[in-house]
């Protein structure tokens, strides 16, 4: 081998070697001070919340916003069970859909640099009106407001029957045979410009009550009038009923009446299933504290 060629190749040998060992140095990277977010704030305005209705118009939209110093970005957890959101600018409105009243948890992460985070949570009490439908609407408020009574000539007025029935198949009420509390109730129906249903009671200082529901009510002893406070004004929450009841039986509408839940007689049921309802009556079935299914038909008042 000449001279000249063994320089090639030993300069070869150094120039490969050298950039072996450079390829094998290792990269340095920086990201920064890891930094948490400060001062981190939560608010949430709920859609058409005023002092009348506090959990606002029945829309279910509530605007979130949260502010903090040094965050890049924003994670939402809605407490609804959905999926948790990014939302870099801090401010989202959410539409809540679960029908009625219910209260959410909002949890934000804030996330700074490095990864750092700083989470806040609030409670929110939305409520979210159920499209009731129009024929139901004008049956029981005109548009406005009904009120309606006991319908005490008609045969099956007050009855009962198994929870998986919906006819009052163990006793069905003849007419004019309960108790005179429970015949000079009025139960007035009332719709507002968002079409949220209240209901107020006036039960003349009684209302009739089966043995089994009166511990609901504070008292206790036989099916008997008791002196009970029937609760004011109340907004009805509607909602998809949970009987599984068919089109043949049932509208397949339900509400519940917060508070005590009495509407002319109290079994220690809340929620009622409209199983009819016409332009001048209402047939009502609910679960009452012994289990079994309760019935109970109103008239609008003359």
């Amino acid at each position: 081998m000449n001279s000249l060629m063994f320089k090639y190749i030993l300069s070869a040998c150094l120039i490969s070697g050298l950039l072996a060992i450079g390829s094998c140095k290792k990269e340095s990277y920086s990201f920064g001070d890891i930094k948490a977010p400060s001062d981190l704030v939560l608010t949430t305005t709920i859609a058409g919340a005023d002092a009348a209705n506090p959990e606002g118009n029945g829309s279910g939209a509530v605007t979130i916003t949260a502010s903090s110093k040094d965050a890049l970005t924003y994670v939402f957890d809605f407490g609804d069970g959905t999926s948790t959101q990014p939302v870099p600018t801090g401010t989202i409105v959410k539409k809540f859909t679960n029908p009625g009243t219910s209260t959410y948890t909002v949890t934000v992460n804030a996330i700074g640099t490095g990864g750092a985070i700083s989470t806040i949570s609030k409670k929110v009490t939305v409520y979210v009106r159920f499209e009731i439908p129009e024929a139901i609407i004008t049956a029981l408020t005109g548009g406005s407001s009904k009120t309606f009574v006991t319908d005490r000539n008609a045969m099956g007025h007050f009855g009962v029957g198994p929870a998986d029935g919906f006819t009052p198949s163990w006793y069905a009420a003849a007419p004019n045979t309960r108790a005179e509390c429970a015949y000079d109730d009025e139960i007035t129906f009332s719709v507002d410009a968002n079409k949220n249903i209240s209901m107020t009671v006036n039960n003349k200082g009684e209302s009739f009550l089966t043995k089994a529901g009166t511990g609901v009510y504070g008292v206790s002893g036989d099916d008997a009038c008791y002196a009970v406070n029937p609760g004011g004004t109340r907004k009805l929450a509607f909602m998809d009923a949970t009987s599984g009841s068919t089109a043949a039986v049932s509208t397949r509408i339900q509400f519940i009446v917060p508070g005590n839940g009495i509407i002319n007689f109290g079994t220690g049921g809340k929620a009622y299933e409209i199983l009819k309802v016409t332009a001048n009556t209402i047939f009502l079935r609910n679960i009452g504290t012994d289990g079994n299914a309760w019935y109970q038909q109103l008239i609008v008042k003359q």
